[in-house]
């Protein structure tokens, strides 16, 4: 399969300090490719990388089916980004930098710019200087010049950043329009898994500089990652008759008080009736879909 973008064996190092090591992502055209991991994880050193204000250690970075080399300029052209925050020149109003935004891509469609402002909500303050917006209002105007020039592929460290619910929302939406209206691939870094849940086709999982894993979220909903969750009085004692009594193997001890299933053939019934025979006392007992967060955590060993 071609992709947009793909990475082969991406390592960088400053001095003796690893970043990342031998990171493989592939990103398919009109997709919008969640990149996961907590802060420090290595996300924006990967996106630095793409986007050519990093040089990689070892490794390549291939987009549009070309190797990144130092004199790649053209592709650029095809794509919109935001790494870390945006920046702009405070003084000008938010019109005038997407403005000059367009003159040095060298596009001109006088529509695009009135599109972009009404698109993130800006329309009413594109005549204000930049110095007073707030940090929301800076997050939706990054985006807004990201998507200005209509690129094939949008590259964003954490956009949404500085916006409350209501606007997180918002430009969820956005980004589902312009992926299936404009074919537009998304490349979207965050630590917030909800978030990416509700909005990737593809998730890598990013820990410790380490890609640890590439999957479709449409994998992840077919897997079988049903659990049902006790919550008991004694942990040690319930685990006990569930594996010597009931013969399960499938379950994990979460803490003081829960314990997780993962064999899907148990029936909460008959888990419950021979805890209660064995004199475990049973708080609660519930079934769970697995989402995203809690695939991420078992994949990572992180703790809730």
């Amino acid at each position: 399969m071609a992709y947009i973008l793909q990475t082969n064996h991406l390592t960088k190092r400053i001095d003796d300090k690893e970043l990342v090591r031998d990171v493989n992502i592939h990103v398919k055209k009109g997709e919008i490719y969640g990149f996961l991991g907590p802060n420090g994880a290595g996300k924006t050193t990967v996106m630095k990388m793409i986007t050519n204000l990093w040089k990689p250690t070892e490794g390549t970075v291939e987009l549009f089916g070309e190797t990144l080399e130092n004199k790649s300029c053209d592709v650029f052209r095809r794509m919109g980004s935001i790494i870390e925050f945006p920046t702009f020149y405070e003084h000008m109003s938010g019109r005038d930098n997407l403005r000059l935004h367009c003159e040095y891509m060298g596009y001109y469609n006088k529509d695009s710019l009135a599109q972009a402002l009404d698109m993130l909500g800006l329309s009413d303050a594109a005549d204000k200087p930049v110095k007073r917006y707030s940090l929301g209002m800076k997050q939706r105007l990054g985006i807004a010049r990201a998507i200005l020039c209509r690129p094939e592929l949008v590259v964003l460290d954490e956009p949404t950043n500085g916006l409350d619910p209501a606007g997180m929302k918002q430009i969820r939406e956005l980004f589902r329009m312009l992926s299936a209206e404009y074919g537009m691939t998304f490349l979207l870094s965050s630590h917030l898994l909800p978030e990416m849940e509700n909005i990737a086709d593809t998730v890598g999982i990013l820990s410790r500089g380490k890609l640890i894993r590439e999957i479709s979220m449409q994998e992840i909903l077919e897997m079988n990652t049903a659990f049902i969750e006790l919550s008991v009085e004694n942990t040690q004692k319930a685990a006990y008759v569930l594996s010597d009594r009931m013969k399960l193997n499938q379950f994990k001890i979460m803490d003081d008080s829960r314990i997780r299933i993962y064999e899907l053939s148990a029936a909460a019934r008959n888990i419950s009736r021979e805890l209660l025979l064995n004199g475990v006392e049973i708080i609660s007992i519930t079934r769970h879909t697995e989402s995203l967060e809690d695939y991420f955590l078992k994949l990572t060993g992180r703790e809730a």
